[in-house]
């Protein structure tokens, strides 16, 4: 384990190449302790002011930089995030508190990220086309947005920065990101690591802040040309109608209320531990975290033993114990809003079979922890089968057809991720189709995506862009169409196309 004796300390922004200090600041707790490890500034919209105006002097020279040389700066920030690998992971499980392992496989999405995108920056293909002329070439490209404001998330505090800083910078555009408060360490990592790569002064930008102040300065300021956000529905509702109002591109990324079914003829324990990793990793505190089982009453006891007997031994404590298995929950609002959906889930008639407590016994009582929880006997129309609840909480579903079972699944106003256990390739098939989500595992959990590939999903998780893959150059990008003729007359598309 790397030495973490981290003396609390203010953070400071990075504007312009620049480290500035801010008077005001609050402090940010390990979840694991109940300690404060750093203060995190809080900075006003002056700020955000200064930081553009910064951005929009760096981004006309990067724009000018040649592709595979961006990238090359992105190869070095992915060989140095690989390098510091495992003091990243132990940061990022003292301000988040998930445990180590995961902490490690999101440090590595980053990496991975940092690499994937960098070979974009040899490829950012446009398409070449016959033309209806003689003497006539077409082709698209595509050219950078300018200004882009990214908005992150706690929960997942570099892996999402990643996903959207890294296309941004390798298309051409300078970059303003505003993380959480509550987990501003990666943020100062990772500032910190596109200096030591010489990304130019002025193309990345972290300003730490609170969502009322700085987000909204971000969101409206004209000459930020793309919102890049991944939070809470309402916040991200009140983003896109922002954002409407000034034409401006806008990306959003909202949660989930994800589903595992399993059908009759699955390998129940598999299924139980895909369920028990989608559910409780992380606490539940992911988007694409599994909150519904969706099984068939043929298999519900069965599946419903498997599951009793491994939460029994899942172990609740400090992220950074090797041994332990499930984390702390943010902080103590986050735990006040679960124990209300336990509440409500006993009101609506779910029968509680495990956990639905705060874990306040000596070896929890310095930390925020919360039981890992399942509700069966759940309808799906209930509201702890209905509302996204963010943490370890998961509701058994029973239905009695795979008909009905795809039914219930789409039956919610999300659409990120479900999951669909079964020995049928027919169904297989049918689910891959039918399933309206945008991001679907066949015997697996509802987690566990991969960065060359997009993320997001339909209905009220998002906008219709996506995260990752090459699919997120189209939010920070523009295209050209751009025709050359070289007849040496005019001439007119449609109206000279011989007939």
């Amino acid at each position: 384990m790397v030495a973490l004796s981290m003396e609390v300390q203010k953070l400071k922004n990075y504007v312009d190449g620049k480290w500035m200090n801010v008077n005001k600041s609050k402090a940010v707790i390990n979840p694991a302790t109940g300690m404060e490890i750093v203060q995190v500034p809080l900075s006003d919209s002056d700020t955000v002011n200064a930081a553009v105006r910064a951005a929009g002097k760096a981004q006309k020279k990067w724009a000018l930089v040649p592709a595979p040389q961006r990238a090359e700066v992105l190869y070095r920030v992915g060989y140095l995030m690989k390098e510091r690998k495992e003091r990243l992971s132990q940061l990022l499980t003292m301000e988040n508190g998930k445990v180590i392992e995961e902490a490690r496989g999101e440090v590595q999405e980053g990496i991975d990220m940092a690499f994937y995108m960098a070979g974009e920056g040899r490829r950012l293909f446009g398409q070449t086309t016959p033309t209806e002329l003689k003497d006539k070439f077409a082709m698209s490209q595509r050219s950078p947005v300018g200004i882009v404001g990214i908005i992150t998330p706690w929960n997942f505090p570099i892996a999402i920065a990643t996903w959207k800083s890294f296309p941004a910078i390798v298309a051409g555009n300078a970059v303003i990101w505003k993380p959480a408060t509550e987990t501003p360490i990666m943020a100062f990592e990772l500032a910190k690591i596109f200096e030591e790569a010489g990304l130019p002064d002025g193309v990345m930008n972290v300003i730490f802040g609170s969502g009322l102040v700085v987000g909204e300065a971000m969101v409206h300021h004209d000459d930020i040309r793309v919102i890049s956000f991944t939070g809470s529905n309402d916040t991200g509702r009140n983003i896109a109608s922002a954002c409407g109002k000034q034409l401006k591109k806008v990306s959003l990324e909202m949660g989930g209320k994800n589903a595992v079914i399993v059908m009759d003829d699955a390998d129940l324990d598999l299924a139980a531990m895909g369920i028990l990793w989608s559910a409780f990793g992380t606490s539940g505190q992911r988007c694409t975290a599994c909150s519904r089982v969706i099984v068939h009453e043929k298999v519900k006891q069965a599946l419903e033993e498997r599951l009793l007997a491994a939460m029994a031994n899942l172990s609740v404590g400090n992220g950074l114990d090797e041994s332990i298995k499930i984390g702390p929950i943010i902080n103590q609002a986050a735990i006040d809003k679960i124990k209300k959906y336990i509440k409500i889930g006993k009101e609506e008639g779910a029968k509680l079979l495990a956990g639905g407590f705060e874990l306040t016994n000596e070896h929890h009582q310095k930390g925020y922890y919360f039981a890992p929880t399942l509700f069966t006997d759940a309808t799906p129309n209930m509201r702890i089968a209905q509302e996204e609840i963010f943490g370890p909480v998961v509701s058994i579903i029973t239905v009695n057809s795979f008909e009905e079972a795809i039914e219930v699944n789409n039956g919610v106003t999300y659409g990120l991720s479900s999951s669909i256990f079964t020995s049928d390739v027919n169904r297989v098939f049918k689910a891959q189709r039918d399933l309206d989500t945008g991001i679907i595992y066949v015997n697996a959990g509802t987690t566990g995506a991969e960065i060359h590939l997009p993320f997001g999903g339909t209905k009220g998780t998002g906008n219709g862009h996506r995260d990752s893959g090459v699919q997120a150059l189209d939010v920070f990008t523009e295209w050209k169409a751009i025709y050359v003729d070289y007849s040496g007359k005019l001439q007119r598309a449609q109206i000279d196309v011989e007939s």
